[in-house]
C-alpha cells in the first residue's frame, strides 16, 4: 500500500513546509513593520504578504484533495509531478506578491492550471474506477483494442 502513496505523501509534506515558510514570512512582515495580530492592513509591502499567505492557505485544501484524488485514481506519479509544479508555480506567486501585486499574475494562472489538471486526472480516475467496478465497463480496455 505505501509504494502507492509515498510520493503523494513527500508532495504533501513539501506543501506544509512551503506553507510553514509563508506563515514565517507573514510574522516577519509583521515584526518588521509593527503591526501586531488582529490586525492585517499596513503598509502595502505588509498587506502584499499577508494576501498571499493568505491566498495560498485557502488553496492549499483543494491542491491536496486533488493531489491525493489524482494519485490513487489515477496515476501517482503524474499526481505528485504536478503537485511539484503546482508548490513551485505557488512559491513564484508569493515572491511576486511580495515584490509587487502586478507580479503574481502569471503564477496564478500557471498554477490554477495545474490544479484544473489535476481535477482532470481525478475526474478521469474517479470515473474509471466507477465504470469498471460497478458498471463492468473497461475504458482502456476499449480505447486500446
Amino acid at each position: 500500500m505505501l509504494d502507492r502513496i509515498h510520493l503523494l505523501a513527500a508532495v504533501t509534506v513539501l506543501g506544509v513546509l512551503e506553507q510553514a515558510y509563508f506563515f514565517l514570512q507573514v510574522i516577519n512582515a509583521r515584526r518588521a513593520f509593527g503591526i501586531s495580530p488582529p490586525k492585517i492592513s499596513g503598509p502595502p509591502e505588509f498587506e502584499r504578504v499577508f494576501r498571499a499567505q493568505v491566498n495560498s492557505s485557502e488553496y492549499f485544501p483543494i491542491f491536496l484533495a486533488l493531489l491525493w484524488q489524482a494519485g490513487l485514481f489515477f496515476h501517482q506519479g503524474l499526481a505528485a509531478a504536478l503537485g511539484l509544479l503546482y508548490l513551485y508555480g505557488r512559491y513564484c506567486y508569493f515572491v511576486g506578491y511580495r515584490a509587487s501585486s502586478s507580479d503574481r499574475l502569471t503564477p496564478i494562472y500557471f498554477s490554477s492550471g495545474v490544479l484544473w489538471i489535476l481535477a482532470a486526472a481525478s475526474t478521469l480516475g474517479i470515473l474509471h474506477f466507477f465504470l469498471s467496478h460497478y458498471v463492468g465497463l473497461n475504458v482502456l480496455q476499449l480505447l486500446t483494442a
